[in-house]
């Protein structure tokens, strides 16, 4: 032990001398930004940095951990790959591609360094096809099933633009300034059920709702054409009251209690059942009035923001969002800045699937064990596709975070036989089910352990 300090303290000498003994301050400015504190030793102060791990947010939760929810996470993980490598491959003349072209998505699928391209494309043989040309060069195509698949896929799109234009007209009107600018909107493609070309010719197929407007420095953005009374229901209005279509509705206050599913292994609601019925019982504004004037921080303020937040994934495929996604309406949607902390404090409305870097957040009642409770057509096909790369899900327990990779991912490399069944394990993924471009934000790790101290008592 003696060794180690000496040798760290030696270590220290040294950075403090080559950056001057007074400007000792500039080693820390070069470190990550961290929790750092001081305190005296025989040898001086020495500063000690707090470092803080996904791992810790996971043990911590592990009593509010719901195996099913965790089980559909993989699925639909599993599903958004296969389709991402899909509509690559749609994209290129006559859909194929070389391996090493493919070799550039490693990153969008989650693929350890270890472990070839090529060998999750074997795991479908189904949906893909490999081969060899003259030269030796390996190259990638759709087998015939995969092509009926995307036919398919895009004649569903189709069939659920108007009621995705409604979702995405229904987002304009939550939204403060009746505007959100497309590069945030198109992080909910896949959930809302969006085409590939929808920057480019989707949004302008609807102009009796909204329209593409442009800012001064270029940026794009989609702004609200009209107001329609009969969208400002809200999903829970309409299941709860009934109410489906009003011509003259108006927007107010509502009070309205939320459908609640708590994990099994979570005792203490009943500790908390007075306040439970409080916060039920409590107004709040309507995601679709005029949230001008309300009190960042005030009860009626986070209320609303879980209206907001129960809406948008009311209006998703799978009842199911990254996280990350939403933190990017803060300010368009007046939502509180610690978005965890009201998902974690209201574990009976929302379950987050707290897996790598990136959490998914689940409507809990969308949900009944690891089965959709309401599937549309477009679920129906996300099943039918996983049936042809031979995923079977398992439930299993589900362990604690690790730096290991998902088991899935091991038998999907792995295996000899492309035929085999994948069994599904949990473990890491720190990637999105999508695709990941350089502006997606990740909810700071900061933040979701601050959360979880402040509901730790819940």
């Amino acid at each position: 032990m003696c060794s180690k300090l000496r040798f760290l303290m030696g270590r220290l000498r040294f950075w403090l001398q080559f950056y001057g003994n007074g400007n000792a301050h500039n080693l820390f400015a070069i470190l990550p930004k961290r929790n750092v504190l001081a305190g005296e030793s025989p040898f001086g102060r020495v500063w000690v940095r707090f470092m803080t791990s996904s791992k810790r947010v996971q043990d911590r939760s592990r009593e509010k951990r719901v195996q099913e929810l965790e089980v559909a996470t993989e699925k639909w993980k599993i599903a958004s790959k296969v389709i991402f490598l899909m509509e690559v491959l749609k994209g290129e003349q006559d859909m194929i591609m070389t391996v090493r072209s493919l070799e550039q998505y490693r990153r969008q699928i989650n693929l350890p360094k270890q472990h070839k391209i090529s060998d999750f494309i074997r795991k479908s043989p189904k949906l893909f096809e490999l081969y060899k040309d003259q030269r030796g060069v390996l190259w990638c195509g759709l087998t015939e099933q995969g092509e009926d698949l995307l036919e398919e896929h895009e004649k569903l799109l189709e069939e659920n633009a108007d009621k995705a234009a409604e979702h995405v007209t229904r987002c304009l009107m939550m939204s403060v300034d009746k505007k959100l600018p497309l590069d945030k909107i198109v992080h909910f493609r896949r959930d809302f059920g969006l085409p590939l070309d929808f920057r480019i010719n989707w949004v302008h197929k609807f102009p009796q709702h909204f329209k593409v407007g442009k800012l001064g420095d270029g940026e794009e953005y989609l702004e609200l054409v009209s107001w329609n009374p009969a969208w400002a229901i809200t999903e829970l209005e309409k299941k709860t009251l009934g109410i489906t279509e009003e011509c003259d509705h108006k927007p107010g206050m509502l009070s309205l209690a939320f459908p609640m599913k708590f994990p099994p292994s979570y005792k203490k609601m009943y500790r908390y059942r007075g306040k439970i019925e409080h916060f039920q019982k409590r107004s709040y504004l309507s995601p679709y009035a005029d949230a001008h004037g309300l009190e960042a921080g005030s009860k009626e303020f986070d209320k609303r923001a879980i209206a907001v937040m129960h809406e948008l994934l009311s209006f998703t495929l799978e009842k199911r969002l990254v996280t990350d996604h939403l933190t990017h309406f803060r300010r368009e949607f007046v939502m509180p800045q610690k978005l965890m902390r009201i998902f974690l404090k209201h574990c009976g409305i929302f379950y987050v699937s707290e897996r790598g870097k990136r959490f998914s957040v689940f409507l809990t009642e969308g949900y009944e064990g690891a089965e959709l409770i309401e599937k549309c057509p477009l679920i129906f096909w996300k099943e039918k596709l996983l049936k042809f790369t031979g995923y079977r899900g398992r439930k299993r327990d589900i362990p604690t975070y690790s730096d290991t990779l998902d088991m899935e991912e091991k038998e999907l490399l792995e295996s000899g036989s492309g035929d085999e069944d994948l069994r599904v394990g949990f473990e890491k993924d720190d990637d999105d089910d999508g695709v990941v471009t350089d502006d997606d934000d990740e909810m700071d790790i900061g933040e979701v352990n601050d959360a979880y101290e402040e509901n730790s008592k819940v």
